[in-house]
């Protein structure tokens, strides 16, 4: 698959979420067979004001290239001029985001409600595409509601105004994360463009990337939620694409990569902050254990790196025949 002039290969990408994908994320996730990264959900208004945060969520290294940055807002001109400041981060390309359901965002009129507005989102993705000299790709859901589920024509605006490619989330803005996707949506809008249509929801192992990919005939899939602890399932997609066998990492294996996605997370932040985010990376390396319960238990109280290095011995513990 092409964005624009950026070959892209492999099967799946590590889909933006905000708070999760960060840097230390993103990176493990590409190691382990990743396609690309997209950054963390990013304010327009925010870029454009210098904020600080704002510059910390552009920033990436180059071992989570191919990397796309994704930004929101619902002002054509300020969408243009924060797509031009974040060009000094040097992304591969930049995501319009069309897709979150978060009121702080959707409540603005950015993220999942632009949706409601085909034509203010198309003059968003025309200013942005004249702004920068990068790809510019869009992520957005099925539609608003049950009542609109416009992504077909809303990706027909989104080609015509100059987007190198679109992701779809098989959900509408009011479904949030269940129930289950909507396949029939992503094969229409990969039947109404010429573009590639990456697809995006439910993905949570090797058979189910081969079912969104055969269900759409979609050109990539996205992967978000089952990353989450998970980086593993990149190589797991990829072999399974190819008709290869997968052997899961071994639990040492699993918190040898957590231990090392933490250490990250403390050189890209303030140490406190990265040990209290740390708390729901550790739970989600957890999930599928013997005492998983406990365990999470136990990661809510994390309050330094030996915390999670007791927990991990006490995994181990629970788990011996692993």
């Amino acid at each position: 698959m092409r964005i624009g002039n950026k070959e892209i290969s492999g099967f799946a990408a590590l889909a933006p979420m905000a708070g999760v994908a960060d840097r230390a994320m993103r990176e493990i996730c590409v190691r382990f067979g990743a396609a690309f990264t997209v950054g963390e959900l990013t304010s327009a208004k925010g870029i454009t004001l210098n904020d600080k945060k704002s510059a910390s969520l552009l920033t990436c290294s180059e071992r989570e290239r191919p990397f796309a940055s994704q930004i929101f807002g619902s002002v054509p001109e300020i969408m243009a001029d924060a797509a031009r400041a974040a060009l000094r981060f040097s992304p591969d390309f930049i995501d319009i985001n069309m897709g979150c359901p978060a009121p702080k965002v959707a409540g603005n009129g950015g993220g999942s409600a632009l949706m409601k507005d085909p034509v203010l989102a198309a003059d968003i993705v025309k200013a942005v595409v004249n702004a920068v000299n990068v790809p510019i790709t869009v992520k957005m859901r099925t539609g608003y509601d049950n009542d609109s589920t416009n992504a077909p024509e809303l990706a027909k605006r989104c080609e015509a105004a100059g987007a190198a490619a679109v992701t779809v989330h098989g959900r509408t803005r009011s479904q949030m994360y269940a129930p289950g996707i909507d396949y029939k949506t992503i094969e229409k809008v990969k039947n109404s463009v010429k573009i590639p249509v990456i697809g995006n929801g439910d993905i949570k192992d090797g058979k189910s990337a081969r079912f969104m990919y055969e269900a759409t005939g979609c050109d990539f899939i996205m992967v978000g939620r089952a990353a989450q602890g998970n980086p593993f399932i990149f190589d797991e997609i990829n072999a399974y694409m190819c008709g290869k066998s997968y052997t899961p990492p071994t639990l040492e294996k699993r918190f040898t990569v957590l231990a090392e996605q933490i250490k990250l997370m403390e050189e890209y932040k303030d140490s406190h902050i990265a040990i209290l985010e740390s708390r729901k990376h550790t739970a989600w390396y957890m999930h599928g254990l013997e005492g998983a319960a406990q365990l999470r238990r136990m990661c809510g109280e994390i309050n330094c790196f030996g915390d999670i290095e007791r927990i991990c011995q006490k995994a181990l513990e629970l788990n011996k025949d692993m």
